[in-house]
């Protein structure tokens, strides 16, 4: 079983890296912009540097914003004891503002009825994890309401729930009185995956 403490450390490493690079990005594209500006260089090129930039950095904030779910990630693994599903099974992946959402499922062979999650990394990395479908997966959560996946050996985090959330209303409204608490505390009690409105005018 994998340590936790050893789970958020790998992936609070990796989300910092991951706001670090897009923070020189953002930097070197200004930069680019203006050294051609000093330079009196005149293209397209150097006029995209600072937009591009500002781009990159709308894009960070609305992530970090709406998308990081590193907090609730590890909410649920403070909550919920990780339990071992045998296999792995990846449907497809959609490009979503918020990053990857991979949808997925969890089982133990020989069961059936494993509902598809939705998931999403939370180091917000737009990357379906290395190996994640060669073994198994560690689960912590509640499969009607969500919890997290920890892929063996990288320890990389993927926040989930239900990938039709209005099906298992049902469920959750008849949730027992504990249950219902511990979703509250992990802090998956509603759907959380919700994309930004974006206006784009033309």
């Amino acid at each position: 079983m994998p340590d936790i403490d050893q789970v958020l450390r790998h992936n609070r490493t990796l989300f910092y890296q991951h706001v670090a690079r897009r923070i020189t990005l953002a930097v070197a594209l200004f930069a680019t912009a203006y050294v051609a500006h000093l330079a009196g260089w005149d293209g397209t090129l150097p006029a995209l540097g600072a937009p591009a930039g500002l781009f990159v950095l709308i894009f960070l904030v609305l992530r970090l914003g709406h998308g990081a779910r590193f907090k609730v990630c590890q909410r649920v693994l403070r909550t919920y004891p990780l339990e071992y599903r045998t296999r792995v099974t990846k449907k497809g992946t959609e490009w979503k503002y918020l990053g990857d959402v991979h949808t997925v499922r969890l089982s133990v062979r020989g069961q059936h009825g494993a509902p598809y999650l939705r998931a999403i990394n939370a180091s917000t990395v737009r990357r379906w994890p290395k190996g994640a479908e060669e073994g198994g997966a560690w689960f912590a959560g509640d499969v009607a309401f969500g919890g997290v996946m920890v892929v063996p050996g990288s320890n990389d985090m993927l926040f989930v729930q239900p990938a039709d959330w209005v099906k298992y209303e049902q469920e959750r409204l008849q949730a027992g009185p504990q249950r219902r608490a511990l979703a509250e505390q992990a802090g998956i009690a509603e759907l959380l995956e919700k994309e930004p409105r974006i206006l784009v005018h033309g």
